[in-house]
């Protein structure tokens, strides 16, 4: 009885001090932040796509509803989240202290004399001799790297969410612009329809042959061209459902116009400044150069000898505190790490480097391209549409006073119809190069300036089509 009490005494002492120590974490403080963070956005991921409340769409939702669907539904951007979330949980992993667990031992005497049982007894605590006991602070070294690493995973999640940001309104916008166009090219066969009666009837009173049958040909390949267009109309449609996350065949019905233009409030030099600042991309690279740099100091810790402290307790007989000391006598192996960890933190400084001069590159060569749609647009719009428009007008009312041929007429209406294309084409490229400016930048144009006006309920879009061209 009285062995056996003093046993339970000494595990008694020894629990709660194994389990003390076990449940410390060197973490560095802004792992907390990093969580909190990774639990703001978990919201959205951490149901399953079954138990999420995705919004219903409309038959033709608004490029903001097609976001925030595809935010909850899309498959790679869940993956980034869950991939943040891994290295986030493997800050906790890497700062766990001690790192290697807590052994208990015992053992008792078999042999003659005349020992007490307490006596023969021997109790055991240390640490695991497959795994040496680390210095505290090579531990800590080891969670800062784990902690940059997640950071630059949460900006690589940024990234993905731009990224598909874009891809979305890319997809959308081209929808959009195929939607104008085909609705340019209804007007264009409406159109040859009515010049194909009229010559029908030229042809009843004596007109030429050849005006009726350049008339049906070319009517022929605008429906050809008018069917082309609804094909890829479709296939782009299936193409915009699988970003979302859907499947390809539902319905989605584009705007019933070009919408009116974003509004970017501030002037180039901000923008440019903006993209320096908040791209994710950079800051995702710069939190690699940090992870890399504690991961240098780490391996610059290899020096340093990790010690394994042990108490052993004999009955009466002997008490003992000792330790095992774990020395770095692989030099070579210890050097090349060190070798590596440097090579390592140069090319992720290189790689910074050179990426933030690409981005501000591509930023300012995209800028450029928008700036460039912008004058087009204008361009199109206010001088080359409307001059256009009057030559058609002017050639219909000479074709239909016999003062000009049926080739000439269908030359005036064509170069109506190409300034239309183009001037739709130009919108929508403006569109998407802000898209893509958004992207580069890792911020939201709207975000950049405040209104000084209140906010319209209704959801941004780009430009009103133009008045349909009709004949006098």
């Amino acid at each position: 009885m009285k062995y056996s009490r003093r046993v339970y005494r000494i595990l008694g002492l020894a629990l709660p001090v194994v389990t003390l120590v076990a449940g410390c974490n060197l973490a560095p403080q802004e792992t907390e932040a990093e969580r909190a963070r990774l639990d703001e956005v978990g919201k959205n991921y951490e149901p399953t796509l079954e138990q999420r409340q995705l919004p219903e769409l409309a038959q033709r939702p608004t490029w903001q509803d097609l976001l925030h669907y595809a935010f909850l539904a899309n498959g790679d951007l869940e993956t980034a989240y869950f991939d943040w979330k891994a290295a986030v949980t493997r800050v906790s992993i890497a700062g766990s202290y001690p790192n290697t667990n807590i052994t208990l031992s015992y053992s008792y005497l078999f042999s003659g004399g005349k020992m007490k049982a307490w006596d023969r007894s021997t109790l055991g605590v240390g640490f695991d001799p497959a795994m040496s006991l680390q210095w505290p602070e090579k531990v800590r070294a080891a969670a800062r790297a784990a902690l940059h690493d997640a950071q630059a995973k949460g900006e690589r999640f940024a990234v993905a969410k731009f990224d598909l940001q874009q891809k979305v309104l890319t997809t959308w916008l081209e929808y959009a612009g195929l939607a104008e166009r085909v609705r340019i090219q209804t007007e264009s066969v409406e159109l040859l329809k009515m010049l194909m009666d009229s010559a029908q009837q030229r042809v009843r009173t004596g007109g030429p042959q050849q005006d009726l049958l350049k008339a049906q040909t070319e009517y022929e390949l605008a429906r050809n061209e008018l069917a082309n267009m609804n094909s890829t109309m479709q296939a782009t449609r299936a193409m915009l459902n699988g970003r979302l996350g859907r499947a390809g065949t539902e319905a989605l019905l584009p705007p019933e116009a070009l919408p009116t233009p974003r509004t970017l409030a501030v002037d180039d030099a901000a923008l440019i400044a903006v993209a320096v600042d908040n791209n994710p991309e950079l800051s995702g690279l710069a939190h690699d150069v940090a992870g890399r740099s504690d991961a240098l100091e780490l391996a610059r810790m290899a020096y340093i000898p990790d010690i394994s402290p042990q108490l052993t307790i004999s009955g009466n007989i002997s008490q003992m505190l000792g330790s095992m000391m774990t020395l770095p006598t692989n030099l070579p192996k210890i050097r090349g790490s060190i070798e590596e960890a440097e090579a390592m933190v140069r090319g992720a400084e290189a790689a910074l480097r050179q990426t933030r001069r690409e981005r501000g590159a591509t930023f300012v060569a995209t800028l450029y391209a928008l700036r460039n749609n912008e004058r087009q647009i204008t361009l199109l719009r206010e001088v080359i549409y409307p001059k256009a428009k009057q030559v058609l007008t002017s050639s219909y009312q000479a074709y239909s006073g016999g003062t000009i041929g049926f080739a000439e007429l269908i030359d005036s209406q064509r170069t109506l119809l190409e300034v239309r294309r183009v001037l739709v084409e130009a919108q929508i490229a403006r569109e998407q190069r802000l898209a893509e400016l958004e992207t580069l930048a890792g911020v939201d144009v709207e975000t950049l300036a405040v209104p000084t006006t209140a906010p319209s309920t209704a959801p941004a879009t780009m430009p009103a089509t133009l008045p349909a061209t009709t004949l006098p």
